[in-house]
């Protein structure tokens, strides 16, 4: 079932959003990786969408898609690195109700067996926002495609459960 409940998800719906003000969506390698791990795990992309790199934009379109009935969850790709225009995290950040701590760890420690120190410069963020994780990635086919077969397509309909209010079936 896709869209939010209280019951347990077997299949999410998943929004995507590449934050690019130089590419195409023909173009963006890092939001198809992502869309062929959440298919080939037999879940829903809902809406894939390519929208400029501004704060502004981002905050809004975050915003917007964690209302929507059939979003179970909210991946990003792009505007994460260190560079001045870079405002993704700075924009989903203050919308996050509760951080994943561990995703971001989980995720360097992978990334760093992938490209070593390089590592440093690569910021993403895991959170929750109203009930809807969200995760904001780099724009890059290896580290999205790592970060989403390793972590978050394995975890992903326990995590929309639970951040929904739904109960885990390992609970007592």
């Amino acid at each position: 079932m896709v869209g939010r409940d209280r019951g347990t998800l077997e299949t999410v719906g998943v929004a995507i959003v590449t934050i690019s003000s130089e590419s195409t969506i023909e173009e963006d390698d890092a939001g198809a990786a992502i869309v062929t791990s959440f298919e080939e795990a037999g879940h829903e992309v809902v809406t894939r969408e390519l929208i400029a790199r501004t704060h502004d934009n981002v905050q809004a379109k975050v915003s917007r898609l964690v209302d929507r009935d059939d979003t179970d969850l909210i991946v990003t790709t792009g505007g994460t690195g260190v560079e001045p225009r870079d405002a993704t995290l700075e924009a989903v950040r203050p919308l996050v109700q509760k951080e994943l701590p561990a995703f971001l760890n989980l995720f360097h420690e992978l990334s760093y067996s992938e490209i070593g120190t390089e590592v440093v410069s690569s910021r993403a963020l895991g959170g929750i926002v109203d009930g809807v994780p969200v995760f904001c990635l780099p724009n890059d086919e290896t580290a999205t495609r790592l970060a989403c077969d390793a972590i978050i397509v394995p975890e992903a309909p326990r995590l929309a459960t639970l951040a929904n209010g739904g109960t885990d079936e390992d609970e007592p």
